[in-house]
């Protein structure tokens, strides 16, 4: 038997093994079976599963819960098993991930009004079954008429809508048992990896609680986001009604030449919510004599298009907008906060010069005059512009920052004077009803080309700090998003079939011999299932020119 050179990453082991040896047992060669064993590898860059065969020379890098990745990896296990809980338990009935919520997932049975206490126990029982059975999830690739057989016999209509939209000869599957499906990223090899989970019942269905990633030995505690949730069950149930909850139905409705209503009812329905928080705002503005509108979300959540365009919806009802970015309020370069590994922090609450900003908040609302900033982001400096600014009769000012629901950032002023805004972009298009797409994938995507489009700055760089951004995110953003007196979901249901087209030749240009090149990938094999839209017919004040161009607004 030949023997191929295997480097291990992350023991620094180099190692001979024979041709046809499994991801897996080079865990077990180098000693990688501890407390945390691994659930996944990255194989020259990329991942795969540990029952992946070796043919060729490699590096491999073990990743286990406490990766990003490797946390999905878990969580996709989790989804699978739940899945065939569920179906042995209720056969006719199928299971559904619906969407992310209060740092785990909302699930739902159908045709069950209300998810029973009992129900739930049931559930577990038989999962602790499942799990202790250890049973193999196989991963095949087999002809698409034998998966569309199996999609057919089990009732997976979403599934078999994905499959004729975007058809291939062989269709990679995964079975565990009886039950079959498909993700676009990698699984546990059994069923005996699956550990710590639980579940709640929550509103008609169930609270999956899943580990906390920097310490799996615990569940995430739960922290209620019921404004949150309410936004996503809104728009699940608005997509839903339009006939677009999933990828099959929207190429589906693409092939059928309908790209140009679809596009029309996604933004009128951006206009519409928009509309309504400026009423609030308005009405608030009489009542309690509101001077500042704040606008906070994460990376890419399109939050200075949204101040500009909901600025215009309060000229409509005549007020006078004033915008300000808290960008312009970073500290100089020389003083921004660093992280662990020495970069420039410029998601710390500390990168802003939130001292300045409370006094002009002061000066401002007071009727005073004071001198705007405008930071030089090239030279890391500020500058000030040459126009004085002074809020008159019937302004408001809109504060656009990820910081902008914290507290200290505005403890100058009184809370009546403040109305708040979280947005983001929740995600509603789901693969099927396991794989849903998360919400940081949306925003990676538009981050990746606007940074291309807007910065020139290539995927490589992009996805090198995301990790980076995200904790930030965690960290000073998220835990204030309940502070939101509305929230807003700036996703459009169109957007990835547009985004493809720009974002799939900068993935490619990923190279395949750095760590990034594994999600590039990931990514990839998620867009693949899209069909394109061109952005001819997108207007010119969409959410979605600030990260491909062609907005009519000046950032």
């Amino acid at each position: 038997m030949k023997k191929i050179r295997i480097i291990c990453e992350n023991t620094g082991h180099e190692i001979q093994v024979d041709q046809g040896t499994s991801v897996l047992e080079i865990a077990h060669k180098v000693g990688l079976e501890g407390e945390r064993r691994p659930l996944a590898a990255y194989v020259n860059n990329k991942i795969k599963e540990l029952t992946y065969i070796l043919f060729e020379p490699s590096s491999v890098r073990f990743i286990d819960i406490t990766h990003f990745e490797g946390s999905r990896v878990y969580e996709r296990t989790l989804f699978f098993i739940l899945n065939k809980a569920v179906h042995d338990l209720w056969p006719e009935r199928k299971f559904y991930i619906r969407h992310s919520v209060s740092r785990g997932y909302y699930s739902e049975i159908s045709g069950i009004e209300d998810v029973t206490a009992e129900m739930i126990e049931a559930i577990k029982v038989r999962v602790a079954e499942i799990v202790a059975a250890d049973m193999p999830i196989e991963h095949d690739k087999i002809l698409y008429d034998e998966a569309r057989e199996k999609y057919a016999r089990l009732g997976y209509e979403d599934k078999i809508a994905l499959l004729e939209t975007r058809p291939r000869l062989y269709v990679s599957l995964y079975t565990l048992g009886d039950t079959v499906g498909y993700f676009y990223g990698a699984l546990a090899p059994s069923t005996g990896y699956l550990g710590l989970y639980d579940l709640r019942p929550y509103y008609k269905g169930m609270y999956i609680a899943v580990p906390k990633r920097t310490d799996p030995t615990v569940l995430n505690k739960m922290v209620p986001q019921q404004k949150m949730f309410d936004v996503f069950q809104e728009y699940n149930a608005w997509v839903g009604i339009v006939g677009v909850s999933n990828i099959g139905q929207l190429n589906q409705r693409i092939a059928a030449g309908e790209t140009s209503d679809l596009i029309k009812i996604a933004e009128s329905f951006h206009e519409k919510k928009l509309a309504s928080i400026a009423d609030t705002i308005y009405e608030t503005s009489l009542l309690h004599g509101t001077k500042l509108v704040l606008m906070s979300g994460p990376s890419s959540s399109g939050k200075t298009t949204t101040a500009k365009r909901l600025g215009i919806q309060l000229r409509v009802l005549g007020m006078t907008p004033v915008l300000v970015s808290l960008d312009d309020y970073f500290v100089e370069r020389e003083k921004t906060p660093r992280d662990a590994n020495g970069e420039y922090d410029y998601e710390s609450f500390d990168a802003i010069d939130h001292a300045t900003f409370n006094e002009h908040l002061r000066a401002l609302v007071a009727g005073e005059i004071i001198a705007v900033p405008h930071y030089d982001f090239i030279t890391g400096k500020r500058m000030w512009h040459e126009a004085p600014l002074q809020l008159g009769e019937g302004s408001i000012l809109i504060v656009e920052g990820i910081h902008a629901l914290n507290p200290r950032l505005t403890e100058s002023l009184s809370d009546d004077l403040k109305f708040r805004i979280y947005l983001s972009a929740l995600t509603s298009i789901a693969m099927d009803n396991l794989s849903r797409i998360p919400t940081t994938d949306n925003r990676l995507i538009r981050r990746m080309v606007r940074d291309s489009v807007m910065r020139g700055s290539d995927a490589s760089a992009t996805l090198r700090r995301w990790q980076s951004v995200r904790r930030g995110e965690e960290k000073y953003i998220f835990p204030f998003q309940e502070n939101a007196d509305v929230m807003f979901n700036s996703s459009l249901f169109y957007e990835l079939p547009v985004l493809k087209n720009y974002v799939v030749p900068l993935l490619r240009s990923v190279p395949n011999n750095i760590p990034e090149y594994g999600e590039a990938q990931r990514l990839l094999k998620l867009l693949d299932f899209f069909s394109t839209i061109p952005d001819d017919e997108i207007p010119p004040t969409s959410i979605l020119r600030e990260f491909i161009g062609g907005s009519s607004f000046k950032y």
